[in-house]
């Protein structure tokens, strides 16, 4: 029996949407005044002299901007216990496990109740535009979620990965029922310890269900383009559990194992219906209507280090929407996507002026003397870097994300992403910067210490012409090094990428091994005189650290001149 739930009323939701953007300066002013009323007495506040004020003018005046690096001695204090008001007027229970940083480890951001409530407004504004686009019946969705493990900190708070705090949440579940969006499959496959596993009964959800199924939807398009390709070499497997109603012996878990029982049960036509439709694809274009006749779209993030996987995740939906999800990072969200007809390449987001205080670095004039500007006082065509004053502790927060200016919703600005600034190297949710990179390449070459030989140079490629894509590292060194010592000096450059979102994505194999490729003598000196015979200043010349694939002449030169190559068995 379908137990009764009040659905959103997407009218309304536009209506306030529209209102509040048409005010978005008041509100800002409103938003900041809230969120320091809140936590005023919390000690960084009171350090800084604001007094109990809470005017812009005043906070600004008062407030530095800053990095985590800056706010990382109080975070530290709150994840290892202290109860005291650091951050936040009450205090934080759960935090977030971001990127890697600096120091190689990966990075710890507050999360509370009040974030969770700006998530979900979020998501259900984006639904309100997207099911007026798209409307959608009270069916199910197939959405390829994982939840991994939250674990506590030293101090006993729950630390997890942003995702897996919202997914963990009972708030996620109650919101997806009222936006009609709930899922296939039961929370033992969501959060089921295997991601091998959880993907494979998801995919079997999907097929038992597939005449409800409403749209298909994941964090990131990497993993919709993932389980497709795992459809791709499971399908018959699938079609056997379907057609005797007994699960694999390749699902191992008995929570996953017992929740899987109670759906499936024998249904030889449905096994065969599958079957005729996999066997009469043509290199399976368009799979995704084949198997789910009724789905209206697909969501997920689709922009940034998401955009490689739109040309596969087009040949499996054929002509069905694809829609990017909202933008927002570990730290808060930002804006929602109110233009879902627009392709994924073209997407906007229009900033909700009450979720947190923003302003913007202008990025044309130089960053270290650059006054930030706020929401209503932005530019169209320009470039920012994003600030954001949070209800979770994060006050003038340098985010690091490059956005542009595209146009204004009534007056809140629309941004189109553009890149992490010192970000060099990203596949699917893994975030690695230059200090990343040297900080590895410092850790696996104290391994030729034993040959006396050093590190010329170095610098690094990301290969998508693989599948799945890989890093690959280029090293000049001063002589011969033994195969079997250049070997654990790749696994070494491997595990030293700490980033949260790297070593999930290398242990299901959604990034490839590390390759390190050796080049011969002089390959850096070519890349310096390469550059300056394009004009550059030797005094500033700086080796690039990542050799993007449209920088074609400088990939060129250092392909052109590996003599040995090795892949990683660290994972």
């Amino acid at each position: 029996m379908i137990e009764k739930m009040e659905l959103l009323d997407v009218d309304k939701l536009i209506e306030e949407f529209e209102s509040m953007t048409k005010d978005a300066g008041n509100v800002q002013r409103e938003t900041l005044k809230k969120i320091l009323e809140e936590n005023g007495c919390a000690e960084y506040l009171q350090n800084l002299g604001l007094n109990g004020k809470t005017d812009p003018e005043s906070f600004k005046a008062c407030v530095p901007l800053v990095t985590h690096n800056d706010l990382q001695p109080y975070i530290q204090r709150i994840v290892d216990g202290s109860s005291s008001p650091i951050l936040t007027g009450k205090p934080i229970t759960t935090i977030s496990l971001s990127s890697g940083t600096t120091q190689g480890k990966p990075k710890f951001v507050p999360f509370n109740d009040e974030l969770m409530e700006t998530t979900l407004q979020i998501y259900r504004t984006s639904y309100a535009f997207r099911t007026r686009e798209f409307p959608i019946e009270n069916g199910k969705a197939l959405q390829l979620i994982y939840s991994s493990k939250q674990s506590k900190t030293k101090g006993g708070l729950i630390a997890g990965t942003a995702t897996t705090n919202v997914f963990r949440n009972s708030q996620f579940k109650n919101t997806m029922k009222a936006m009609q969006s709930q899922y296939c499959s039961p929370d033992e496959v969501i959060f089921g310890p295997d991601f091998h596993q959880s993907l494979y009964c998801h995919l079997l959800c999907g097929l038992i269900f597939r005449e409800e199924i409403q749209f298909i939807s994941s964090t990131f398009s990497h993993s919709i383009v993932h389980a497709f390709r795992t459809f791709e070499q499971v399908w018959e497997e699938l079609c056997a559990d379907i057609r005797e109603g007994v699960l694999t012996s390749r699902i191992t878990f008995p929570s996953v194992r017992s929740a899987m029982a109670k759906l499936l049960k024998p249904n030889p036509e449905l096994a065969d219906l599958i079957q005729k439709k996999c066997l009469g694809l043509n290199n399976w274009y368009g799979l995704i209507l084949e198997l789910f006749p009724n789905v209206k779209y697909i969501y997920g993030i689709m922009t940034g280090s998401m955009e490689p996987y739109l040309k596969k995740l087009r040949h499996y939906a054929r002509d069905l929407p694809l829609i990017s999800a909202d933008y927002g990072s570990s730290e808060g969200w930002i804006g929602a996507n109110v233009n879902p007809n627009v392709p994924p390449e073209l997407a906007t987001y229009v900033v909700l002026p009450n979720i947190g205080y923003f302003e913007f670095i202008p990025l044309k004039e130089n960053v270290e003397e650059a006054k930030p500007v706020g929401l209503t006082e932005v530019k169209v065509g320009e470039e920012y870097e994003v600030i954001i004053t949070s209800f979770a502790g994060l006050y003038r927060y340098r985010l690091g994300d490059v956005v542009k200016i595209t146009g204004f919703h009534n007056l809140s600005p629309e941004l189109k992403f553009i890149c992490r600034r010192n970000l060099m190297l990203t596949i699917n949710i893994d975030k690695n910067t230059e200090k990343d990179l040297q900080l590895a390449v410092e850790a696996a070459s104290k391994l030729n210490t034993e040959e006396k030989l050093e590190v010329l140079d170095f610098s690094s490629h990301v290969d998508l012409s693989t599948n799945p894509g890989h890093y690959v590292i280029f090293w000049e060194i001063s002589g011969e090094v033994r195969d079997e010592v250049l070997e654990e000096c790749c696994n070494c450059l491997d595990r030293s990428f700490v980033d949260a979102g790297y070593v999930s994505s290398r242990k299901i194999n959604a990034i490839g091994p590390l390759e390190l490729r050796v080049v011969q003598r002089g390959t850096f000196q070519k890349i310096l005189d390469h550059y300056v015979g394009l004009g550059a200043a030797l005094s500033q010349f700086k080796t690039p650290r990542c050799v993007g694939s449209t920088n074609n002449e400088v990939l060129q030169i250092l392909c052109n001149n590996v003599v040995k190559s090795y892949f990683s068995t660290a994972f």
